[in-house]
């Protein structure tokens, strides 16, 4: 499985990759796999400022649905607007086309205290 090295990732399977204060995010390639064919992305967060951790939307699949959790706190400044009629770009490249939110990060240096590559794929069991 493909976890890339220059990402920091969370126990609740989403990726973030930091440029500046501005941060991508998305779920990861386990996180796809395990949810299967994802059919609709829903996130109705942007503008607001939320904590980390908190719930910035939900990825439904044909097997279930699930929330999205923030990594860090930050405001969402972007949804990525291609989901809206192909959701299934996270299935085929949750770290490229799939990414989910951008947003901007209240304190940079919490990413730090996230997980690095190898960490993750110990808890993902790879």
């Amino acid at each position: 499985m493909n976890f890339p090295k220059n990402l920091k990732y969370t126990k609740d399977h989403e990726w973030i990759k930091l440029d500046g204060d501005i941060a991508t995010i998305g779920i990861t390639e386990f996180a796809q796999r395990e949810l299967g064919d994802i059919v609709y992305v829903e996130i109705e967060t942007a503008g607001k400022s939320l904590d980390a951790e908190a719930i910035f939307g939900t990825v439904e699949a044909v097997k279930t649905v699930s929330d999205l959790f923030l990594p860090v706190a930050g405001t969402i400044t972007e949804v990525n607007p291609a989901l809206a009629s192909t959701p299934e770009l996270v299935n085929t490249d949750p770290y490229g086309e799939g990414w989910m939110i951008k947003m901007k990060v209240k304190n940079t240096v919490d990413i730090q205290e996230l997980m690095d590559a190898d960490a993750y794929a110990a808890v993902a069991g790879e």
